[in-house]
């Protein structure tokens, strides 16, 4: 029998709830054939592609980016008095470009799970990593021109980030569908409302750009994941229901990333109730998980799994409102 969900709510110094993930390699996917299923589902991943195509639109980092601001590193050195952004916003977007910038992280293994031949597959993973390079062009242009962050840390932090990179505890592309088609989404709501927070309508443009990419790479995994529901109903209950229980931002390895992150959910950048509502109850009810019928025991009983981890986490971000009202209230007195 799998190892139940396991969701205490613990705490990080800031006093933030956080849902302790079930670690990943917990959980197993019942045997399927993965080259079948890539192959058989391959045609719908071309006509996917082909309506990603038709809906994105070609946009230029250098036009997003205020470049009169501009002054020389050399004859006017970063000082801490520069940056205009609040100390969470820029705490927000130094989590959001380091995030990005692992994308050779991302693609070896996106390429690794879906990149196998030369068809629909293939030509998506091309696609979506060259879209994806752009957000962290345009997010360090922002910063560097701007002055908001250290462009000295901020590289230091890249080389830090890069060196250590990306990795994932399985290469089950059911496992690697599940967990993009999550990620994706929560990278949407990380951007779009730290671009809200910024205070900053060159900010906040940029991130409603940079969000606009990730909603339309949110929908082929979705889809094409939920495609995969249809031929393999069981395993991909498992496979979802092992991602939502084991979640963690692909940011999850930067220096402070705890801290940081518990900054963002206090200003309501990216917490607990944007992640049940906004990313991981819109996949459930998408993929109709808790209606499949016909499912094995294992799944049924990932299912049960997945109720019980729902309800805990809703208990926590209850008790997060809660205390960020409570911060609030005394804020104000």
């Amino acid at each position: 029998m799998m190892e139940p969900a396991r969701t205490p709510a613990e705490k990080s110094r800031s006093g933030a709830d956080v849902v302790d993930p079930v670690p990943a390699d917990t959980r197993s996917v019942e045997p399927y054939d993965a080259v079948a299923l890539l192959h058989e589902l391959e045609p719908e991943a071309g006509r996917l592609l082909d309506r990603h195509l038709s809906l994105t639109h070609e946009w230029f980092p250098h036009e997003f980016i205020p470049y009169s601001q501009g002054r020389d590193f050399d004859k006017e050195p970063w000082t801490p008095d520069q940056p205009r952004l609040s100390g969470v916003a820029r705490v927000a977007f130094e989590v959001n470009l380091l995030t990005e910038d692992n994308l050779p992280s991302y693609h070896r293994l996106i390429y690794g799970m879906f990149g196998e031949g030369d068809g629909a597959w293939i030509n998506w993973v091309g696609r979506w990593t060259a879209e994806e390079g752009r957000h962290a062009i345009v997010l360090r242009d922002y910063l560097t021109v701007t002055r908001n962050l250290d462009p000295m840390a901020l590289e230091q932090s890249r080389m830090r980030q890069l060196e250590q990179g990306y990795e994932r505890p399985t290469m089950d592309p059911l496992r690697g569908l599940a967990y993009v088609a999550l990620q994706e989404v929560a990278t949407r709501a990380s951007h779009r409302n730290t671009g809200k927070y910024s205070d900053d309508p060159v900010a906040d443009r940029i991130m409603a750009r940079i969000s606009a990419d990730e909603n339309l790479h949110a929908t082929f995994y979705r889809d094409i994941l939920l495609a995969a529901s249809t031929l393999q109903p069981s395993a991909t209950v498992e496979a979802v229901v092992a991602e939502v229980l084991a979640f963690e931002m692909p940011g999850a390895g930067i220096a402070g990333f705890r801290r940081k992150a518990a900054q963002m959910a206090m200003a309501g950048i990216y917490d607990l109730r944007i992640h049940l509502d906004e990313v991981v109850m819109p996949l459930l009810r998408k993929l109709r998980i808790f209606e499949l019928g016909g499912l094995s025991p294992a799944a049924e009983i990932a299912r049960q799994d997945l109720a019980t981890f729902l309800i805990e986490m809703e208990a926590s971000a209850k008790r997060l409102e809660e205390r960020r009202e409570r911060s609030r209230d005394r804020g104000a007195t």
